[in-house]
């Protein structure tokens, strides 16, 4: 029996939430490779990339020499003198771009590889019990702690046919496939920026909550650094911050949200409206919240938790739901 688009997305977000749940998604992966690729990333990345062991796994930044971002991204150390780099599906060639524009007299080689990444999340994701023969044998199949606030997991990393089977299989058959639509509501409320979405080259660091996770201030000097190190000196304060918004439901579709939804781009302005302070960067509808919630780079005259409005324009008529900032994450673990 075929599952209503309403109930795939709540089944597959209570899945993520109290029990277990695998999702198929986009990365693009870049492989650093030579003599100097120890060296080399520790002058490009914000995080200590010498520091890690084969087999670990950081979060950090690349930077513009002005501090801006060019892409967050993911650094997997898988040797001695071998890192595989992921990130944001569409953002590889990018990453490569940025990474061979610094890339002067050192011995490095910069590869796009064509890999897959099915995320497990949940209070179930052990990868001793999860994880399929097919990957679990496969050395190239990497498998990567992942802690969002509410959706702690593990990523399963690795060439399309690892194992001699696609991404789908490296999970057991009993695993719940959430959809597109619940794990969006999950990265939202988690708080999770994403290239191209809370993350372009004007964005700083500090604006997206990036810094403690992705920024290591002893390993020594990178691409960058200076305006972070400054920003935090000063306790990060900056002129825009990411925030959360849990959005009022409208008259529309009460059973899924959908037609509720405000777009991407959807001005948000002060209770007030005097002052527009950001737009809407991502927005998803929260069975948790039963509402739409969103996230959206505010104006520092915001200070959650504040009631804000969300205006936008469709169909010849104007638009506005009522809102609330909140600061991020919007859940944390064991939340029900």
């Amino acid at each position: 029996m075929s599952v209503a688009p309403d109930e795939a997305l709540t089944n597959g977000y209570d899945a993520l939430r109290t029990l277990l749940a695998a999702h198929r998604i986009d990365r693009d992966i870049v492989r650093v490779t030579g003599p100097d690729a120890v060296s080399y990333l520790q002058g490009q990345c914000s995080q200590d990339v010498a520091g890690l062991t084969v087999g670990g796994t950081a979060e950090a930044l690349l930077l513009s020499p002005q501090g801006k971002m060019d892409a967050f991204v993911r650094v997997n150390r898988t040797g001695d003198d071998q890192f595989v780099i992921d990130t944001d599906g569409g953002f590889g060639e990018a990453v490569k771009t940025r990474l061979e524009r610094f890339r002067l007299r050192v011995k490095v080689e910069l590869e796009l590889l064509a890999w897959e990444c099915m995320a497990v999340r949940g209070p179930g994701a052990d990868p001793t019990k999860v994880v399929t023969a097919a990957a679990a044998g496969d050395p190239s199949v990497l498998r990567l702690p992942v802690a969002w606030p509410g959706f702690s997991g593990f990523d399963l990393l690795g060439p399309a046919t690892a194992g001699g089977s696609t991404p789908d299989a490296w999970v057991g058959e009993g695993v719940v496939r959430c959809s597109d639509d619940a794990w969006e509501a999950a990265r939202i409320e988690a708080g999770l920026p994403l290239n191209g979405r809370e993350i372009n080259d004007a964005t700083i660091a500090a604006e997206v909550g990036l810094v403690d996770r992705a920024v290591s201030f002893t390993k020594g000097c990178f691409t960058g650094q200076e305006l972070v190190a400054r920003l935090d000196s000063r306790g990060s304060k900056v002129a825009r911050k990411l925030a959360g918004l849990v959005i009022a439901s409208g008259s529309g579709d009460s059973g899924g949200g959908r037609s509720d939804l405000p777009p991407l781009g959807a001005a948000v302005w002060t209770s007030d409206g005097e002052h527009e302070v950001g737009h809407l960067t991502s927005v998803a509808w929260s069975p948790l919240f039963g509402s739409p919630v969103a996230l959206a780079t505010l104006h520092r005259r915001v200070t959650p938790p504040e009631t804000v409005s969300v205006r936008w324009e469709s169909g010849g008529g104007a638009h506005q739901l009522g809102a609330e900032a909140r600061t991020l994450p919007l859940v944390e673990e064991g939340t029900s």
